[in-house]
């Protein structure tokens, strides 16, 4: 078996530095934002955003332009077929059987009636996707997320999700197709399609956010406490209002 993608191997090995970091900042200096690395964040956010100017949008952009929207919809619904068994398993972690079954049903459906989840047959007939990560099923458990962190590439997070990722990546079966027998470039491929993909569909919000947010990273860090802690509640803390963070797909 061939060694675990080397992207996957330096994730690993810089999260839990930047989580020490995070958690040694939290115990020194807790702000009312709870943004003791503010400083640094405010780097970190500054070169991921130029990098999203110069490269993520414009190809995200083409992207859209260029891919007709039914392909690009199938597109989405591989990719987040994929996603399935690590959001079964969290749901069966969270204690969520019902939801739990409902991606179990959407899995056999979408993979076998929907030419190996190429087409969400599933949500055709009612039984609609969420989703769920470590993170989210960390919160249940009643851990606290501890201060906010933009980790570099990946973006905004705090020490609970960041763990959360990494529990995430070990326990995704695509990580073993590709470290066992999917090609060298399988992971690179997989991950900047589902970033192309997810960024192509909100081009037009951020555009909005950034014109009009005083203050864009304020703004960002607002909207992404918002969106998990209404991601931990599946919803529930908020009936028939759910805020939206760039890049993320609700419950």
């Amino acid at each position: 078996m061939k060694a675990l993608p080397s992207p996957l191997t330096r994730l690993c090995r810089v999260l839990p530095l930047v989580v020490a970091l995070g958690l040694g900042a939290c115990a020194t200096s807790p702000t009312a934002e709870n943004d003791p690395l503010e400083g640094f964040n405010r780097g970190v956010f500054a070169v991921n955003d130029a990098l999203d100017q110069a490269v993520i949008r414009p190809v995200s952009y083409g992207y859209r332009e260029a891919v007709p929207e039914p392909i690009r919809d199938r597109v989405r619904d591989f990719i987040a077929n994929l996603a399935s068994p690590v959001v079964f398993l969290n749901d069966v972690l969270q204690g969520e059987f019902d939801r739990a079954g409902i991606t179990f049903t959407r899995f056999w459906i979408n993979t076998i009636g929907g030419l190996g989840g190429l087409v969400d047959v599933a949500s055709s007939v009612g039984i609609q996707r969420h989703t769920e990560d470590f993170g989210q099923t960390l919160g249940t458990w009643g851990v606290n997320d501890g201060p906010y962190l933009v980790l570099p590439l990946l973006g905004p997070s705090n020490p609970r999700d960041a763990v959360g990722k990494v529990v995430d990546i070990f326990t995704d079966p695509m990580t073993y197709v590709f470290g066992a027998h999917g090609p060298d470039w399988g992971p690179y491929a997989l991950t900047g399609t589902r970033i192309v993909d997810g960024r192509s569909r909100i081009i037009r919000e951020t555009d909005d956010l950034r014109r009009n947010s005083f203050d864009y990273y304020a703004t960002i860090r607002s909207i992404y406490r918002q969106q998990r802690a209404d991601d931990i509640s599946n919803g529930r803390t908020k009936p028939g209002s759910k805020p939206s963070y760039p890049g993320q797909d609700g419950n």
